[in-house]
């Protein structure tokens, strides 16, 4: 992206606030690497601080700066300059999947062999977790994770990073079996942290006491994905309901472009993504579902994965991994609960548990 297409998207959305009328916002940079771009985002983000101030705008004290990063330049002294300037205002995710040999299974270098980046990202944690106490990080897990997840949580665990949001890949990439593997891994895991008193002090969004419940439709209708809530604009000045359907993001389909950064938001493109609901885009399989709730799904897989050119067809690859996820969870919770009432703990942790967020798309 060009400062001048940065200048311009900016502009619009502070010259709109009757379309903008939220109390907060977060400015959202992703990539690709965006720290690979710290001298245009360092520009970028003094803009809309100064012009947020000139105009009076209403975010001036409600904003954030997010970052997804990998990591692997997160010590330089740019970087550092930039968060620094920035840090009370500033969220930011470095993604690591956990030990090594799971990491470095789809995070690589291009051009060097193969070479995961492991190593380099994991040198950066002490710093991060130094500037923010309380960060998480993103893990994804696809068919080759499954034997890793154990491993991996507990080895995040010992880095010093408590709060863990970790998820399926929406795709359908799953094999047969998979289900059964995840199922057991995650039985073990629940085991390790109730047994080693992680429950009292760290998170991981595989068990929350929420999930695997029936939902109803008349009052639990909303769609999961934000897409259609937010405004993605790429390098070139298009808008977006979300980055997952610009051209670069998709296997198939064609980009859903709802306008660009001369024209506005063509209200009629966006419209479709503003009626959606579970029921619009589910079959009848997950309304009637038993253990509904907590399954997730991505408005840019849907459509992605769709027969036609629609957004209303919900993709449905995640549904097995996510009943084996309701199975280890139920036992999970059986098992703390019944732990902490032999113990006669039980008032106490329902009073002092840590609040688990949301995960993240």
């Amino acid at each position: 992206m060009t400062w001048e297409i940065a200048k311009q998207a900016i502009d619009y959305v502070l010259n709109n606030e009757q379309e903008f009328r939220e109390e907060s916002v977060t400015w959202d940079f992703i990539g690709g690497e965006p720290f690979l771009e710290i001298d245009l985002i360092d520009k970028i983000c003094d803009y809309i601080k100064t012009e947020m101030y000139r105009r009076n705008h209403h975010w001036f004290n409600s904003y954030r700066f997010s970052f997804s990063t990998n990591g692997i330049n997160y010590h330089t002294e740019k970087v550092q300059n930039f968060i620094k300037k920035n840090q009370e205002h500033l969220s930011i995710g470095i993604t690591i999947d956990g030990t090594k040999k799971k990491h470095d299974l789809n995070r690589i270098y291009k051009g060097k062999d193969g070479k995961g980046s492991y190593d380099d990202v994991v040198k950066n944690i002490p710093l991060y977790l130094k500037q923010f106490k309380n960060a998480g990080t993103k893990v994804t897990i696809s068919s080759p994770d499954i034997p890793y997840i154990i491993e991996s949580v507990l080895h995040l665990y010992k880095l010093g990073i408590k709060d863990i949001h970790i998820n399926c890949v929406f795709e359908d990439v799953w094999k047969d079996g998979d289900d059964i593997l995840f199922e057991e891994q995650l039985l073990s895991l629940a085991d390790v942290i109730i047994c080693k008193g992680y429950y009292k002090n760290h998170n991981c969004s595989f068990f929350l006491e929420t999930i695997g419940k029936p939902l109803n439709p008349k009052t639990q209708n909303t769609t999961w994905c934000g897409a259609g809530q937010m405004l993605a604009i790429d390098a070139t000045g298009n808008f977006y309901p979300c980055m997952r359907f610009a051209g670069y993001s998709l296997r198939s389909k064609k980009p859903i472009i709802i306008g660009n950064i001369y024209d506005g938001i063509d209200k009629n493109k966006l419209r479709p993504f503003l009626t959606l609901d579970r029921i619009t885009q589910s079959p009848k399989e997950c309304i009637d579902c038993e253990v509904a709730s907590g399954c997730a799904w991505c408005q840019g897989e849907n459509y992605d994965a769709a027969e036609t050119n629609t957004i209303y067809q919900r993709a449905t690859a995640i549904c097995k991994m996510h009943k084996a996820r309701v199975r280890a969870n139920n036992y999970y919770w059986n098992k703390l609960y019944r732990k902490l009432e032999l113990e006669g703990e039980r008032e106490e942790f329902e009073k002092n548990k840590c609040e688990v967020k949301p995960e993240i798309c």
